[in-house]
């Protein structure tokens, strides 16, 4: 799902309606629920066709008790006006059972059907590839969803009920407006073709700025999440002001949005009550002529009027609430965009699940970003790694190297060659099998909020108590943890920004070790870290990785002496191969250049 541009015209399209009528799956579960919902929607609107006729008897009967002079003729109209008055009642107590649950069902049918939409969405989204997110902010999605999922939330529970109640009102009044008198339905249906080519005509144009402001408000909202998740940086460059000012512009084209949609609403809803309201006077001026030259009764008279009346509230209603679908099937739209991804079952087809001792071979392998097809990052690049061998990865940045983590954890597709796993091809291998067998720890560590406790079992969820401890005492993190007065049960903040850089690297050390993987990738862990902190680190990698196949991105050269073998790549291709003996011999080379130029900077 693209972002929009800001200038980009938004229109519903034959395809945004198709969309969001997938959303009826949701609705499938519990049709039950909500066919009996609308019948008693049904209910209670006819049930209220009955008060307009009530009250013409009410108000006819009353006129003529007043004016009877036989006392036993009076008595006789008396009882009907309490005949009248026990209906009404009646008719009140159904209206409010027929309300009662009709609301209650179509409550619960929403409830239920909003939230396996919630889990659906959030299940496709964390099941996307890569790629998605390159092409997405998260703040952006996570508020659209939010958004989103409260306009048909709104819509399914009162919108939708609210127009078909006024559309059947303005149905059955029509027809019993006709039986009562067709000289004045005439008149009052001679307005309608009007107001309905208004509504449509303002309709669209208060939908496409409802929606504007729809999507600058989710963009204010990313720039919130993206200003607080990096606090440290708005900080550190003493950019609040510049982060304020980014909001404030935001926020304020959403006032400029929002007031020129409320400004447009009120001239809509203003326009069709002043043509309303104006046809309800000339037709009762009209009525009241007919009455008093005997061409309608005046119990007649009165019904048509309460008819009348409630037409035209119907039709005062209906345009805002066409509105407020209208952007229920915008939301709807973009939900279903989302749910059309392919997720990574499609984009990454491979089903096996061979057995995965860390074996790695990468045989004349190409790769481009698909937003950057112009540019090859990695070009032609074979190279293998035997099981439990320590392999480093060297170069300058932009060489490549963290492209072959994401290429090893299979997060893009390659353009050519092929990347082998024992053997087997890793397209031929099931996704989620494949990242059970390979752990990372990347140099910037982000932890889930929580406690130390939760972000160490997050590499293995059911973990014993006994195993988190271990981990963290291989992770050289026991004796940390232990200082703080909560221990394991320590807080880490948003992002773990209660912790040291260090202390962050050793939480998700233990976090591997619990995970427990035949293949590990370390994508330069101990670059940001003090000396300290490094040699902390530095042992508790080397726990780590004993008995395993491990992968080493490395910007500190001495780390990886004891590698079995050294690629120094440079534009995506593999300039030198050795250890560190072999490639130090080379006076000449990349590897001996790079070494020098760190002892000179430390």
């Amino acid at each position: 799902m693209a972002r929009r541009d800001n200038t980009e015209k938004i229109k519903l399209s034959k395809e945004s309606y198709k969309k969001a009528r997938k959303f009826f799956t949701f609705l499938k579960p519990y049709r039950s629920q909500f066919i009996i919902g609308w019948l008693f929607l049904v209910l209670s609107s006819l049930t209220t066709m009955a008060f307009p006729y009530l009250m013409g008897k009410l108000f006819g009967a009353s006129n003529i008790t007043s004016n009877e002079t036989n006392v036993a003729d009076q008595i006789k109209d008396l009882d009907s006006l309490s005949s009248v008055v026990i209906a009404l009642f009646l008719i009140f107590g159904f209206q409010s059972i027929f309300s009662f649950f009709r609301i209650y069902l179509f409550s619960k049918v929403t409830e239920g059907a909003l939230r396996d939409m919630r889990n659906a969405t959030f299940t496709k989204l964390i099941n996307l590839p890569t790629d998605f997110f390159n092409k997405n902010k998260t703040g952006e999605l996570s508020s659209r969803i939010a958004t989103d999922i409260n306009l048909v939330r709104e819509t399914l529970n009162t919108t939708i009920s609210e127009f078909f109640r006024q559309v059947i009102t303005i149905s059955i009044t029509v027809v019993l407006l006709w039986f009562i008198s067709w000289k004045l339905a005439l008149l009052m249906l001679s307005t309608v073709p009007v107001m309905a080519i208004i509504a449509v005509f303002f309709g669209r144009y208060i939908k496409k700025l409802s929606k504007n402001a729809q999507d600058e408000s989710a963009k204010s909202n990313a720039i919130v999440e993206e200003s607080l998740s990096s606090i440290v940086n708005v900080k550190s460059f003493t950019n609040e002001v510049f982060e304020l000012g980014r909001y404030k512009k935001a926020v304020e084209t959403i006032r400029i949005l929002n007031v020129k949609s409320g400004t447009w609403r009120g001239l809509f809803v203003s326009f069709i009550f002043m043509a309303m309201f104006g046809a309800i006077i000339f037709v009762l001026w009209q009525g009241m002529i007919m009455k008093m030259n005997g061409e309608i009764p005046y119990d007649m008279f009165i019904t048509f009027l309460f008819f009348t009346v409630m037409m035209g509230a119907s039709f005062g209603a209906l345009p805002d609430l066409y509105a407020k679908i209208q952007r229920a099937i915008g939301a709807t739209e973009s939900l279903m965009t989302i749910l059309d991804e392919d997720d990574e079952s499609v984009v990454f087809s491979g089903k096996e699940t061979p057995k995965i001792t860390g074996n790695i071979e990468f045989d004349h392998v190409k790769f481009a970003y698909p937003q950057r097809k112009e540019i090859e990052v990695i070009r032609d690049l074979s190279f293998s790694v035997k099981q439990g061998e320590l392999f480093a990865i060297v170069g300058e940045s932009g060489a490549g190297k963290s492209t072959i983590t994401q290429l090893l954890l299979k997060f893009y597709n390659i353009d050519g060659g092929a990347i082998k796993f024992d053997g087997v091809d890793q397209k031929e291998i099931a996704t989620e099998h494949l990242r059970d067998h390979i752990g990372l720890v990347p140099q910037e560590v982000l932890l889930f909020s929580g406690t130390i406790r939760e972000n160490i079992a997050y590499g293995k969820i059911n973990a014993s108590e006994e195993e988190i401890h271990n981990a963290a005492k291989q992770a050289n993190a026991l004796e940390f943890i232990n200082e703080f007065p909560d221990g394991f049960e320590t807080e880490v903040g948003n992002r773990g920004i209660q912790l040291s850089g260090g202390q962050k690297q050793r939480i998700a050390i233990a976090r591997a070790l619990l995970k427990d993987p035949e293949i590990l990738i370390l994508d330069e862990a101990t670059s940001a870290l003090d000396s300290q902190s490094e040699r902390l680190v530095q042992d508790a990698l080397d726990n780590l990785m004993k008995g395993r196949t491990s992968i080493v991105i490395a910007h500190r050269l001495s780390t990886i002496k004891n590698a079995d073998k050294i690629i120094v790549m440079e534009k995506g291709q593999i300039i030198q191969t050795g250890n560190h003996e072999e490639l130090m011999a080379s006076n000449n080379g990349k590897y001996f250049e790079l070494n020098q130029l760190q002892r000179m900077v430390d």
